[in-house]
């Protein structure tokens, strides 16, 4: 039959639910519908809700270390933030190489290639055990020295260089992590994605505080016992997906010949990953450069703004999650030669996206201080924080449409537009105006604020103008 080419080792797709609420709940089961056939409306929602919980979980992964490491004092805390910013580097290449990953496996699964979905997956994960092997071995060696490069004092390198050789020893486990379920996301099956993640979480919040503070029969390892925790749960979890991607009860099926070199597919694996990773760089880096512009004005606006964007990139990772649905949408019709299906499907998540980010925009508006105040006690890093909040949610629906768009781009195989897009949005545009409205007007610090929600809302502008051109329709990857 059509649908079993198409969905690998699985059955029809089920019978599609009726109403919001059964949408919702089928959703989270994992229920198997064709992402290209199915009402636009209700195949957005049906990838997007796992990978919103799936998002919201990353998020809870971050917060459970520091929360436990924070009981351990200040230089466990320093050498957790100061390993967290290495780890960033590691971060966009995970994220780069998922772009890929998705992009590939959805046009090949709407394509009905299931043999080709899994050689894009067998060959990401090929290239994703290359670069944290390379990864491992030039940096774990040096934790310390790393960290005092960072501008760790000698105590924070005592206390910390255990950890930081750990967390970059074991770096495959997030680049895998990361790089599965973007394979599986890409075919369809966003449900299996959240609940390993799920898994991987569980295991990280039970162990961190055993390891930590040696309960029961674990050692106490203080802070070297939080980077064991996350590289077992994280571990764990990928285990668990190569099982799920080898044993074939997810659509694309992986085994052993998928996994020896095949150049042409790497190539291709190679060249949307590349770009995606330096697409992901720019976006970062501008923020390197922003907090640049805000140290001159000391650690009061400093620690607002540190605050205020903590919050604001917790709050988005669900919009993160919807922005996701749009590539799998637009990979898997344009492989099964829908555009323009493709494009009703990304405006169809933009709307949702503005929906959630516009009543998060609200809460910021009304809620900002009350968040400040929950951060800090002090009277000035409150009103900074403050400002942020409330500055930044003002281009909410704006950015979300703009996400929506950027990973439309990417979902299409199309990485270069919307790398384009954001080396002249944020280095070209946001950097100089955030430079020139701190330092020559009477905003002062809080010029930087506006130059993001400026910057970010016209990236949103830019995008759509370049996306309702259409040439992204004509990739092929």
């Amino acid at each position: 039959m059509h649908h079993d080419a198409a969905h690998g080792a699985g059955a029809d797709p089920a019978p599609l639910p009726h109403g919001l609420w059964p949408t919702l709940r089928a959703a989270v089961r994992g229920i198997r519908i064709d992402y290209t056939t199915a009402p636009v409306g209700q195949a957005v929602i049906m990838l997007a809700v796992p990978m919103v919980v799936e998002m919201a979980m990353e998020s809870i992964f971050a917060v459970a270390d520091v929360f436990w490491v924070a009981h351990l004092g200040a230089d466990a805390v320093a050498t957790v933030g100061l390993t967290e910013s290495m780890m960033t580097m590691i971060y966009t290449a995970a994220l780069g190489l998922s772009i890929g990953a998705t992009a590939l496996v959805a046009r090949r699964t709407g394509e009905n290639d299931p043999e080709g979905a899994a050689r894009a997956a067998g060959q990401s994960i090929v290239l994703g055990l290359a670069i944290a092997a390379g990864i491992a071995l030039v940096a774990a060696p040096f934790a310390g020295a790393l960290l005092r490069v960072m501008g760790a004092t000698d105590d924070v390198v005592r206390t910390g260089s255990g950890f930081t050789t750990l967390m970059l020893g074991g770096n495959a486990t997030v680049l895998l992590l990361f790089l599965q379920n973007a394979v599986f996301r890409g075919a369809g099956d966003a449900a299996i994605a959240m609940r390993v993640l799920a898994f991987g979480n569980f295991l990280n919040i039970v162990l961190g505080p055993c390891f930590i503070f040696g309960i029961g029969p674990f050692p106490e390892l203080g802070v070297t016992g939080a980077a064991l925790a996350t590289n077992l749960g994280r571990g764990a979890a990928v285990v668990y997906q190569f099982y799920v991607l080898t044993q074939g009860s997810g659509r694309v099926r992986v085994s052993g010949r998928h996994l020896g070199l095949d150049v042409s597919m790497m190539r291709s694996v190679l060249k949307l990953s590349g770009s995606g990773t330096f697409q992901i760089l720019v976006g970062t880096a501008s923020y390197v450069g922003l907090i640049r512009i805000l140290s001159t004005f000391g650690s009061t606006a400093l620690a607002g703004y540190t605050i205020g964007i903590r919050v604001i990139l917790f709050a988005l990772l669900p919009a993160f999650g919807i922005s996701n649905a749009a590539a799998t949408m637009v990979g898997q019709n344009l492989g099964a030669k829908r555009p323009d299906r493709a494009e009703g499907a990304v405006w169809t998540a933009a709307r949702y996206n503005a929906l959630f980010l516009g009543i998060v925009g609200v809460a910021f508006l009304s809620g900002a201080p009350l968040v400040a105040r929950f951060f800090s006690d002090d009277p000035g890093v409150q009103q900074f924080a403050t400002s942020c909040l409330r500055t930044v949610s003002l281009g909410f629906l704006f950015y979300a449409v703009g996400m929506v768009l950027t990973a439309a781009f990417n979902g299409a195989g199309d990485t270069w537009t919307p790398t384009l897009i954001n080396l002249g949005v944020f280095w070209a545009f946001e950097i100089p105006m955030a430079w020139f409205l701190s330092t020559h007007t009477p905003l002062g610090p809080r010029g930087v604020f506006w130059a993001l929600t400026i910057a970010y809302s016209g990236l949103a502008v830019v995008s759509a103008v370049v996306f309702r051109r259409g040439s992204w329709k004509a990739r092929t990857v």
